[in-house]
């Protein structure tokens, strides 16, 4: 059988085959399914990307330089804002190999890296504000097309073989410039004016200008400027660690000299491999990371390792400006900070005291103000508590965004897409790596849900803390791979207690026992218990397993999967964990609805589907549209998709009972008017699916009242295209007789009808308490006949309607008239009253009110087309009088055959141009 590739949707499966290429072919479907799904998870930084903006642009080019561009940001954990220009093949000089590695460069907006082919030998990250120049060298046999790129710490990068070595340079240059010219920052080892620590070191706290001492690093910050702190929020210059430093740790001489073991270790490799952001990280480092972090380095280098040092060396003033405009200000998002406050690390003595609890409100709070878009996430206040302790306040501020908007994105909002993708990718590496487990637990979700907080706050809130920073360490390090492997490596040292697990609730019970006894004992620090941690006075003791052995393990046996392998998973299980948040928030929406509409539920889904597609389709290869505007998914689920005026009528055309012909367009225009109570041009599912609902289901007074209502402000207005002088149309004539002569020569009285409706109508007026509508003027009433005459087109008793409306119509006319009449001659005379029965006017209150209202409301005014007036009450009185319209107005409708009509014809109308905005469909070219 040939090989196929099978799309599957909610309703169908789709299979394609016969390619020349079929991995390329899979590639680029993989590659649409992912823009797609970015746009939906993130259209802001989606707008970015202005080749993907068009879908009749997209080529093969395009999707291929959006990937890479996508492994590089993953790769090197960069901004999202990043953008890569060049990519080259090259070797890099490495003095501690002394030979050039092969590898390949890439130049980005504020970026130059490199990494070697032989994963894990060599990678570099070069901040173009680190670059002091950038040139070129004479080219030699031994040296082909080389280049230097020289950096504020004494350091050189010499790349060689370099293919348009001179454009490559010219670019790098100007890029150069531009880093310069946009953040100036002041390289002053001595001048500490504008900082409260050394922070501004050449962006690198571990300068050469320093003392090789590395140990004494947070000890030399503490150079205080008194001036500065004269605002109402003061921040902590100093780590709170050091602040609340705690008694005994001293006496601990075996933990103390391991300390100072690892310092001189590290201080060696600083000296062999650089001690700035862009020193030469490889495989020694990696193994330095995971034996743990000294604590006299542990915050500074995972400044350096997360790259939050460009960050805060290119916005100095940033976050000081933040606390300032944030703090005070009450939200939904610092309501819940305050809740969490003391539920940070509330064992830690630093967070028994106002001074820890002030400064983690400053972070969360101005990182809340920052981006609102995330806000504030439960598992932030764990994260920040940590960051506070080994890290200055501003560092821990510029290590929180890092982690938020780079390292774990989409985890920190409240739908944690991010985090439920990697529980589905942990899922399929546990099936991949730990197969009889697998086949043990059939239900793999089980353990996905009890790993979800290892992933949301990296093992702080469910390990001992002295235990948990070294996992901290190896995420700052190697990101959410370490998070992974580290899962698989605890899955693994459980797995005989696991398979023989009687529930899930046993199982749980097995992995917080284990993950509560994984201690460090190197740690120079006494043990905090932890108050997340699951005890059982049942069970045996649960031996200890050092730290530093399970991660050791982790990277020996399931550290060999690449960033690439891990995004591409992620890609793959993307799709899946969108579709589920979809499905969930259709069912929620469809909850809310049901019960307030006589739409059958089955019938109320596919409703919801054309209205979801149709927001998509216009939205989403829409460039102009504002889509950002359109789709929160943060919003509560009825208000996740709304549709603007222009999809408002398209999907109006294709489900609206109403058809007028050329006239359809207008009403939908005016419907669209009607439903946007809040006025912000967009309307949600709900009041689409209302007005249908009336439409096909409601009673004929509930039909008229909405038809009444698509004739008035704010439905109807003063400068609508399609509005007609009064009286323009044959048909609609005063003059027409109210006695009427039927075929088999019966005479109908109307003018006896009316008496008797208005009688009916006053009875039912004084019953009801509800606030009447506004009373319709002449040029509105024509626009409603002319609605009504449109509707009936084309409908079998056509004649019939049509002169059942001619005479209503005539009735409505002279019924205004007689009202403008008496408001023109004053309240004392009578002469209106001789038009219809005298004693009309005596003894129905509908028509009394009438006519008194209209004189009180218009003897101010000349006589003009203005003061005719008709009400609801008169129209919908004298429409009953007319059995045909009756009929008209209460005959079942179907909308099953209307949808599926509509799910054929929705993207027939975008191609054919019937819409007013044509919409075309995604061609993918491959040239």
């Amino acid at each position: 059988m040939t090989d196929i590739i099978r799309i599957t949707t909610s309703n169908k499966e789709r299979d394609f085959s016969m390619f020349l290429n079929i991995d390329e072919a899979f590639r680029i479907m993989e590659q649409l399914a992912d823009v797609t799904l970015r746009r939906l998870l993130d259209n802001e930084i989606f707008e970015l990307d202005p080749g993907l903006q068009d879908p009749t642009q997209i080529t093969k080019r395009v999707l291929e330089a959006r990937a890479q561009n996508e492994f590089f940001r993953a790769f090197f954990r960069l901004p999202g804002k990043e953008k890569l220009h060049e990519v080259a093949d090259c070797s890099l000089w490495t003095p501690f190999s002394r030979c050039h590695t092969a590898g390949r460069m890439y130049a980005s907006d504020s970026y130059v890296c490199f990494a070697s082919k032989e994963g894990g030998c060599c990678n570099v990250l070069i901040p173009l504000r680190e670059v002091v120049s950038v040139e070129k060298m004479e080219d030699t046999s031994l040296l082909p097309n080389p280049i230097i790129i020289s950096i504020r710490s004494k350091m050189a990068f010499q790349f060689i073989e370099l293919k348009n070595r001179d454009s490559l340079v010219e670019n790098l240059l100007l890029r150069l410039k531009q880093v310069n010219a946009s953040n100036p920052v002041h390289y002053n080892c001595v001048d500490k004016k504008e900082t409260n620590s050394l922070m501004f070191v050449s962006t690198c706290v571990l300068s050469d200008c320093e003392s090789q001492d590395l140990g004494t690093v947070a000890s030399q910050s503490e150079d205080k400027n008194e001036g500065e702190k004269e605002n109402s929020h003061l921040l902590n210059a100093e780590v709170l660690r050091s602040v609340f430093h705690q008694s005994g740790a001293e006496s601990l001489d075996f933990r103390m000299s391991r300390e100072q073991i690892k310092e001189r270790l590290w201080n060696d490799h600083f000296a062999e491999y650089g001690r700035t952001v862009c020193m030469f990280r490889t495989e020694k480092i990696r193994k330095l990371v995971a034996m743990g972090i000294p604590e006299s380095l542990r915050g500074k280098l995972w400044i350096l390792f997360s790259d939050a040092m460009s960050d805060l060396a290119s916005h100095p003033g940033y976050y000081r400006n933040l606390v300032e405009a944030s703090m005070g200000k009450c939200c939904m998002a610092t309501e819940e900070i305050e809740r969490d406050l003391h539920r940070s690390l509330p064992e830690h003595p630093t967070f028994q005291n106002e001074t820890g609890i002030a400064a983690l409100r400053r972070v969360l709070t101005a990182y809340a103000h920052r981006n609102p878009k995330i806000g504030y996430c439960q598992s932030m206040n764990i994260l920040t508590s940590v960051l506070l302790l080994y890290a200055e306040e501003e560092e821990a501020f510029w290590l929180l965004v890092a982690v938020c908007e780079r390292m774990l994105p989409d985890y920190f909002n409240h739908r944690v897409i991010g985090a439920q993708v990697d529980q589905s990718v942990f899922e399929e590496l546990i099936k991949e790596r730990l197969p009889e487990l697998a086949d043990h637990i059939k239900d793999l979700s089980t353990l996905a849900s009890i790993s979800l907080s290892w992933f949301l706050t990296l093992f702080l809130s469910i390990m001992p803390l002295e235990s948990a920073v070294n996992v901290v360490d190896c995420f700052f390090y190697d990101g959410i791979k370490a998070i992974f492997q580290l899962g698989l490596a605890i899955l693994e040292a459980n797995a005989v207690e696991l398979c023989n697990s009687k529930d899930d609730g046993h199982a749980l019970m097995i992995l917080s026992r284990f993950l509560d006894h994984v201690k460090n004992e190197e740690s120079p620090l006494p043990p905090i218990s932890n108050q997340h941690a699951f005890f059982s006075d049942e069970q045996e003791p649960c031996p200890v397993t050092e730290i530093a052995d399970l991660i050791h393990d982790s990277y020996e046996k399931f550290g060999d999967h690449s960033v690439e392998q891990i995004e591409h998973m992620r890609y793959k299980h993307r799709i899946r964990v969108l579709q589920s948040h979809e499905d969930t928030t259709k069912q929620n929406v469809l909850r809310v609805v049901i019960p307030d509409v006589s739409i059958l539920p089955e019938d109320l889904e596919e409703l919801y589907d054309l209205f979801k597609r149709e927001h998509l389709m216009s939205c989403y290869w829409q460039w102009m549209g504002p889509v950002i505007e359109r789709h929160d998914p943060n919003r509560p689920y009825a208000e996740q998709y709304r549709i603007d005026s222009q999809q408002f009528t398209n999907l109006y055309e294709l489900v609206s009972p109403w058809t007028c012909g050329e006239h359809t367009k207008v009403l939908a225009e005016r419907t669209f008017r009607l439903l946007d109570e809040n006025m912000d041009r967009l309307i949600e599912f709900k009041g689409f699916a209302s007005c249908l609902d009336v439409m096909y289901n409601g009673e004929m007074n509930e039909k008229i009242n909405m038809l009444y209502r698509l004739h008035i402000p704010p439905a109807l207005t003063e400068n609508e295209r399609d509005s007609q002088s009064p009286l323009k149309n044959p048909l609609l004539s005063t003059s027409r007789p109210l006695v009427l002569e039927k075929a088999n020569g019966d005479t109908v009285d109307y003018q006896k009808q009316l008496k008797q409706m208005l009688k009916d109508l006053a009875k039912e007026k004084d019953a009801k308490t509800e606030k009447a509508m506004p009373k319709m003027s002449q040029r509105e009433f024509i626009q409603f006949c002319k609605t009504l005459y449109s509707m009936f087109h084309e409908d079998p008793e056509e004649n019939y309607l049509y002169q059942a409306i001619a005479t209503v119509t005539t009735l409505l006319l002279q019924i205004g008239e007689v009202g403008q009449r008496s408001s023109s001659l004053g309240s004392g005379s009578d002469e209106f009253t001789e038009d219809l029965q005298p004693e009309a006017s005596a003894q129905d209150p509908v028509f009394t009110d009438t006519v008194k209202t209209t004189h009180k409301e218009t003897q101010a005014l000349p006589v003009t087309e203005g003061n005719w007036i008709i009400s609801f009450e008169q129209i919908l009185a004298s429409l009953l009088t007319e059995q045909s319209l009756v009929n008209f107005f209460e005959k079942p409708l179907e909308l099953k055959p209307k949808l599926e009509n509509a799910k054929l014809n929705q993207y027939t109308l975008k191609t054919n141009g019937k819409s007013s905005q044509s919409l075309a469909e995604p061609v993918i070219n491959t040239q």
